[in-house]
């Protein structure tokens, strides 16, 4: 797996053999974390026709359902990878990518 672009402190996008991930970075309250979840088809095609605009509304569409919080509705809830294998190696990728980057 390997980053392929980021906003930071807003999302990252990785890829795994073709596959694309979408790792948001969720804030609710005292609550922050990451949500991991695989893109569709219909939401690769839309990124590829919008671009990062589209990640950056689908990006704030998946923090306002509140994914990760008890009770939630989120419909992007059932679509987490966390406490996965790919949560994992989407871990070591943005590890990886992170100390290759220039320092600020």
């Amino acid at each position: 797996m390997i980053v392929l672009d980021q906003e930071p402190y807003r999302w990252l996008l990785l890829d795994e053999d073709g596959r694309l991930y979408l790792d948001v970075s969720c804030s609710h309250s005292a609550v922050d974390y990451l949500f991991l979840m695989a893109l569709t088809d219909e939401e690769v095609a839309q990124f590829r026709e919008r671009g990062r605009g589209y990640l950056d509304d689908l990006a704030a569409g998946i923090q306002w359902s509140a994914p990760g919080v008890r009770g939630s509705r989120s419909p992007y809830k059932a679509r987490s990878l966390v406490m996965t294998p790919e949560r994992e190696r989407a871990n070591e990728a943005i590890r990886e990518w992170s100390a290759a980057q220039p320092p600020a």
